[in-house]
C-alpha cells in the first residue's frame, strides 16, 4: 500500500522530487482565466512552499525553486506551444532560474527553526522581484503575474488602485506563506495566524482608505470586431460592412481591433478614404490599427492610427514594446533558426519611441498594442499625459481556442482599476470587453465567436489613484525588503564567530579524555 513515508522517499529521489517541483508550480495556472478560479491563488503556492521548505540542502532547495518556476511558465503560457514548438521549453527553463534563489530563501526562513514573521515579508518580496525581473519586455513581458488572478474581485481591484497589480502578487504570496506555515510548522502556528489577521486588517484598512472612482461623465464607444476572416482584405470588407450598422447609434468613438487595417494608408489612400466615409457615416472618429510595411519610412510597423470624417486626423501611435518572436527574433543571427520550427516573425518589426494620447472629440485617449496592455506602467504614464480612456487593440487568433484570449481581456479590468480610468479591449476574433474606471465589467463582451459592433456606455472618471500618484512603491519596497536582507547576512556572515582569543596550548585532559579539573 502507497504510504506517507514511500512518498517521502520518493521525494528524496532527485528526478522524481523535480517533477514534483514542477507540477507543483503549475498549480497556480488554475487561478489564471480561462479556469479563473481566483480563491485558489491563495492556496495554490502551498504545495511548491511546503516541498522547498523540506529540501536537504540549500542548493536542493534552489533546484527545486528554479524547476517549479519551469513548471509555472510552461502552465501560464502553455498556448504558445504550437507556435514556439521546443522553444517554449527552453524559454521555461531559463526564466524558471529565477525562482531559484526564491527556493533557496523558502528553505532559508521556514527550514529547520522557522522565521515565521520574517518569512512573511521576506519570500512576498523576493517573489515582487522574480515579477519584476521577468517583466522586462527583453524576457517576454509580464504575462502572468500572480495578482492579475484578482482581476474579477471587487476588493481587490481597490487594492490594485493603490499599489497596482503589484500590491496584490504581495498579498498573495504573503497569504500562501502564512498557511504553508500554519499547517507545516505546528510550533510557528501563532505567529501564521497573527500574521494572517494583521494581513487582513492591513488590506481592509486599505481597501476603506482607497478612493473611489467617481464617475462625472459618460461615453458611448463601439466595439468592431470581425471575427475569423483569410487576408486583411476580407476582414476589412467586414469590419467596413459591421462599422455601417453604427449610423445613427449616436456614438462618441469606434475602435477596430489589432492588425484591422493590412496596407500602409499612404501605400493605399483607397482605404484611408472608405474610412473617412465610414467616420462621416457614423459621426464618430475611428481608431485603426494598421500592421504593415510604412512608405514614409524603412521597416514593418503595428500603428494606432486615428480617423475622421477628413482623412487621418494626424494622431498615430506606433507599438513600443514588441512580443518577442512573435513579432521580432532576440538575437536574430543566433536564433534565426526559430523561424524554422515554429511561427516566429520572419522579419523583425520596428519600434515607436513614445507613448501618445490623441485628441477624439471631446475624449483623450491613450492606445495599447496588444501584450502592452499587461505592462502596468504603460496604463500608467497615459493616464498621467491625460488619457480620459484607455484602448488596448488585440489580436489573438492564432490562439483561438486556447486560453489566451481570456487571459489577455483580463488584464484590461486591472489596468482600468490601476489608473481610475474605464479601458476598452478591442479584439478582431475575440475576447473583446470594456472596464469602468473601477475595473468593473461594462456590459457583455463578445467571445471568441462573435462578429459583431457592439456600444457601450462607458462611464468616465478622472480622479488620481494612489497608484497614479505613487507608482510602484510596492516594488521599492521589496527591493528594499531584500537589500537590509543582504547587508544583514553579509555582517552576519563576516562577524567572527570568537570574541575571545584563542587560547595558547589546548586544556589539559584526563587518561579518560575528560578534561581535567581545576585545583582548588
Amino acid at each position: 500500500m502507497w504510504s506517507t513515508r514511500s512518498f517521502g522517499r520518493l521525494l528524496d529521489s532527485p528526478w522524481p522530487r523535480s517533477g514534483a517541483a514542477a507540477l507543483a508550480g503549475a498549480l497556480p495556472v488554475l487561478a489564471f482565466p480561462a479556469p479563473a478560479l481566483w480563491w485558489f491563488a491563495y492556496v495554490a503556492l502551498v504545495p511548491w512552499i511546503a516541498l522547498a521548505r523540506t529540501a536537504p540542502t540549500a542548493r536542493r532547495a534552489a533546484l527545486d525553486g528554479w524547476c517549479g518556476g519551469l513548471g509555472f511558465m510552461l502552465a501560464v503560457h502553455h498556448w504558445l506551444l504550437p507556435s514556439l514548438h521546443v522553444f517554449i521549453f527552453l524559454i521555461a527553463a531559463l526564466l524558471g532560474a529565477l525562482w531559484a534563489p526564491w527556493g533557496w530563501l523558502v528553505r532559508r526562513f521556514l527550514g529547520g527553526t522557522p522565521r515565521a514573521f520574517a518569512a512573511l515579508l521576506v519570500l512576498p518580496s523576493a517573489w515582487l522581484a522574480v515579477e519584476l525581473v521577468r517583466s522586462w519586455q527583453g524576457l517576454g513581458g509580464p504575462w502572468g503575474m500572480l495578482g492579475s488572478t484578482q482581476w474579477q474581485v471587487g476588493p481587490a481591484l481597490r487594492l490594485a488602485s493603490v499599489g497596482g497589480v503589484w500590491l496584490l502578487s504581495f498579498l498573495v504570496v504573503a497569504v500562501n506563506v502564512a498557511l504553508t506555515v500554519l499547517i507545516s510548522v505546528p510550533a510557528s502556528r501563532v505567529p501564521a495566524v497573527a500574521s494572517l489577521i494583521a494581513t487582513a486588517a492591513a488590506t481592509s484598512a486599505a481597501y476603506a482608505w482607497a478612493p473611489r472612482a467617481d464617475v462625472d461623465g459618460r461615453a458611448r464607444i463601439a466595439v468592431v470586431q470581425p471575427g475569423v476572416y483569410d487576408g486583411p482584405d476580407q476582414r476589412f470588407a467586414r469590419e467596413e460592412a459591421l462599422t455601417r450598422q453604427l449610423a445613427g447609434r449616436d456614438v462618441d468613438l469606434i475602435v477596430w481591433g489589432e492588425s484591422s487595417v493590412g496596407h500602409d494608408l499612404g501605400d493605399r489612400p483607397d482605404l484611408a478614404r472608405r474610412i473617412a466615409a465610414l467616420s462621416r457615416q457614423t459621426g464618430a472618429e475611428i481608431l485603426v490599427n494598421v500592421d504593415a510595411r510604412r512608405s514614409d519610412r524603412p521597416g514593418i510597423y503595428k500603428s494606432s492610427v486615428l480617423i475622421g470624417p477628413d482623412g487621418p486626423t494626424g494622431d498615430r501611435y506606433d507599438k513600443m514594446r514588441l512580443v518577442p518572436f512573435g513579432e521580432y527574433i532576440p538575437a536574430r543571427a543566433l536564433l534565426g533558426w526559430a523561424t524554422s520550427v515554429g511561427k516566429a516573425a520572419g522579419e523583425d518589426r520596428h519600434r515607436g519611441t513614445e507613448q501618445v494620447v490623441m485628441d477624439a472629440g471631446r475624449l483623450r485617449i491613450g492606445p495599447l498594442v496588444c501584450f502592452e496592455t499587461a505592462f502596468p506602467d504603460m496604463g500608467r504614464h497615459l493616464t498621467e499625459d491625460g488619457a480620459d480612456l484607455l484602448l488596448g487593440q488585440s489580436a489573438t487568433s492564432s490562439f483561438q481556442h486556447s486560453w489566451a484570449p481570456e487571459q489577455h481581456a483580463s488584464l484590461a479590468a486591472l489596468r482600468a482599476a490601476e489608473t481610475g480610468r474605464p479601458m476598452v479591449h478591442a479584439t478582431l476574433t475575440g475576447v473583446s470587453a470594456v472596464y469602468g474606471p473601477d475595473g468593473e465589467r461594462v456590459g457583455p463582451r463578445l467571445g471568441t465567436g462573435a462578429s459583431a459592433a457592439r456600444v457601450y456606455d462607458v462611464p468616465m472618471a478622472h480622479g488620481v489613484t494612489p497608484y497614479v500618484r505613487h507608482g510602484d512603491w510596492p516594488v521599492d519596497g521589496a527591493l528594499l525588503v531584500l537589500a537590509v536582507l543582504g547587508v544583514t547576512e553579509g555582517v552576519r556572515t563576516l562577524r567572527p564567530r570568537r570574541t575571545g582569543p584563542e587560547p595558547l596550548v589546548p586544556r589539559a585532559r584526563t587518561a579518560r579524555e575528560s578534561p581535567a579539573r581545576p585545583v582548588r
